[in-house]
């Protein structure tokens, strides 16, 4: 008999007031499966890709991570990442990687061999309600400079 391998959907999002400035991330595997952190000085990319590593290390297992922010889709669904290495953490323009602490600890976790990890864009602020609510934990961690936890 085949088995469907179970996988974990997490919406991730991130948000700073002012940028840079005070920012909140949130991921969410369900209304009752979340969490929430922040800092006090930080920008929006910072407050994505922490998202979802903090989802990443909280679920074991085939994920898919559901964000609303290009900037990390796109790094796996078009592979900018292996660019960034072969060029020593270079981009395309020959400057040094934004962010680079961050995805330096990410790319472990989204391309670990033990599991598959998948990346689907929604767009923001476009009635997804669980795009609206990690939405809505983030911004609330940015203002309150409060984690939330389920």
């Amino acid at each position: 008999m085949d088995y469907a391998r179970r996988v974990i959907r997490v919406y991730t999002d991130g948000s700073c007031r002012g940028n840079p400035g005070p920012g909140g991330w949130a991921w969410a595997a369900g209304v009752d499966d979340f969490a929430s952190g922040c800092e006090a000085h930080t920008t929006n990319q910072r407050m994505e890709l922490l998202a979802v590593i903090e989802a990443l290390q909280s679920h074991e297992g085939d994920i898919e991570i559901v964000s609303d922010s290009n900037y990390v889709v796109k790094c796996f669904h078009d592979k900018w990442w292996a660019g960034w290495q072969r060029r020593g953490w270079k981009n395309s323009q020959g400057q040094a990687v934004a962010n680079r602490d961050l995805w330096e600890a990410l790319l472990p976790l989204a391309l670990d061999d033990s599991r598959t990890v998948a990346f689907t864009w929604v767009k923001g602020h476009s009635g997804d309600p669980m795009n609206d609510f990690v939405d809505s934990l983030a911004t609330q961690a940015a203002d309150e400079q409060r984690p939330a936890r389920s």
